[in-house]
């Protein structure tokens, strides 16, 4: 689904990388650990990271009921972004040089998200990070779900961009004696490290997470 750009979103540096729709917006947030929010409040600006989640429409955090950013943005508006770095593009000059990656920039304030639907979005992040680890741990207590606030943001004021593909080289510097192309880039996973305390042998979601890639 494409969504119509807002004065705020409407990419204009150049507008051929951007995306408004939600397949690339999804895939982007679901491929993301973590997310930075900015805001201002009378102490100045601040864009803190924190860890980050999707849930159908909506981009979902959490913190401690004590957080001053979690307070504020109850009541204010912001700006999440993220950012995957997938190359750096190296051109014959350097003013062309850039950077491949997908990013995205949600607008909009946060909700609070309460009982049950606070408990299963936990309980979702706990499934991102690990798939088959909810399963595992010792379940949430009341006093633990009461000192932690769910938040919620709607993705309906959103904007993508993603750069893909070789240098943008000058015609007039084509022939110059340098090298060009691509530097590709990827997150990996590494091997597990166990606890020294744990006794316990790696369940499959540990074992396989190599091949998580």
């Amino acid at each position: 689904m494409n969504q119509a750009p807002t004065d705020r979103t409407r990419i204009r540096r150049v507008a051929s990388n951007a995306h408004y729709d939600s397949t690339t917006l999804h895939a982007i947030i679901d491929d993301a650990y973590l997310c930075h929010i900015a805001f201002s409040d009378a102490r100045g600006a601040h864009c803190i990271p924190t860890a980050c989640w999707r849930g159908g429409e909506h981009l979902y955090i959490h913190g401690s009921n004590g957080s001053r950013m979690v307070r504020h943005l109850l009541e204010n508006e912001c700006c999440v972004s993220i950012t995957h770095l997938d190359g750096l593009v190296l051109a014959r000059s350097a003013f062309n040089h850039s950077m491949n990656y997908r990013s995205a920039m949600i607008y909009g304030r946060f909700q609070a998200v309460e009982g049950a639907d606070a408990r299963y979005a936990l309980e979702t992040l706990m499934e991102k990070l690990t798939p088959g680890r909810q399963a595992d741990i010792r379940p949430g207590s009341d006093k633990e779900y009461a000192a932690t606030t769910v938040l919620r943001i709607a993705l309906t004021e959103a904007a993508c961009k993603v750069r893909r593909g070789g240098p943008d080289d000058d015609e007039t510097d084509l022939a110059w004696p340098a090298w060009a192309g691509v530097l590709p880039w990827t997150r990996a996973p590494m091997a597990p490290q166990p606890d020294p305390a744990c006794t316990i042998s790696a369940p499959a979601y540990v074992s396989d997470w190599l091949r998580r890639g």
